[in-house]
């Protein structure tokens, strides 16, 4: 429970950086998840293009304009002016990846501010896609706090692997990963695991085809970064725990009111609060 005296700065500053042309609304998903997950502040920093659009969905985050490529990403110049590092100045948490692209110089941020940044960091998605074939690089970097969120395509593709091969060892893939790159694993799907670099793992039975959809790991983004500026990282794999599980029991309690199949991703961001409620009482009452 929150104490009646608190204010938004008890609850940390998030920061989403997410979003290019086409895929606003990753931004979009990824920032409203972490307000609703409780962060309290929240900014997406977005190219400029979209950044009208991202600003414009709702009015409680604030936003960034980061300088685009031609085609709408996140360009270099973002690095080399020392903009992130400017955005990333006294906040909590920070996630990347989201609807981001793949492009040459959005590559090169993602890799340098995974590298400098000294914030807990979450890499998602087009974030996790700026290592294929470097994924050795994810070990290496100032912050000693990386969770990666990959579904088991994308952890394929940075093993170097097959997506079968993922698929017929979650465990091991998800444990031998969080050893070499030194990061917490969240490998996603029917039971998502979670594996911390010390070999402790947590595996989630919440949530189900209720989150087979698109966006529904942009939500999951947000929603961890806000769980990570509100509790800090002396205890992150329970953290990082709550979040996933929440994420699940949102989708759960959604999939009571109707057919799974017809559960969109913001809706699950909306139904958080009703989630942690649900674990509050639980937890006061026992069930």
């Amino acid at each position: 429970m929150r104490a009646a005296d608190s204010h938004k700065g008890t609850f940390g500053h998030a920061v989403i950086v997410a979003g290019s042309r086409g895929k606003s609304g990753a931004a979009v998903l990824a920032g409203y998840a972490c307000l609703r997950a409780g962060a309290g502040l929240t900014t997406v920093a977005t190219p400029d293009e979209v950044q009208p659009v991202v600003a414009t969905a709702h009015a409680e985050y604030m936003t960034e304009p980061l300088l685009a490529t031609k085609t709408g990403g996140i360009a270099a110049a973002n690095s080399s002016s020392g903009r992130l590092t400017k955005i990333l100045e006294d906040k909590a948490a920070v996630a990347i990846g989201p609807g981001i692209g793949t492009h040459v110089e959005t590559r090169m941020v993602v890799q340098q501010l995974v590298r400098e940044a000294t914030v807990p960091i979450i890499l998602d998605a087009d974030g996790l896609n700026c290592f294929d074939g470097e994924a050795a690089k994810l070990a290496h970097r100032k912050t000693q706090y990386l969770a990666i969120t990959p579904h088991p395509g994308e952890m394929a593709r940075l093993l170097g692997q097959k997506n079968l091969d993922v698929q017929s060892d979650r465990l091991k893939a998800a444990t031998e990963a969080a050893k070499r790159w030194k990061a917490h694993v969240i490998l996603k799907g029917f039971h998502t695991i979670l594996a911390a670099p010390d070999g402790r793992v947590f595996v989630n039975t919440m949530g189900g085809p209720s989150l087979a959809k698109g966006g529904s790991g942009d939500v999951l983004t947000g929603v961890l970064a806000a769980l990570t500026a509100q509790f800090g990282t002396d205890d992150w794999l329970r953290v990082l725990a709550l979040g996933v599980y929440l994420h699940g029991l949102a989708a759960d309690l959604l999939a009571l009111e109707g057919e799974p199949s017809g559960v969109l991703a913001h809706e699950v961001a909306r139904f958080i609060p009703q989630a942690r409620e649900c674990l509050l009482r639980e937890i006061q009452f026992g069930g």
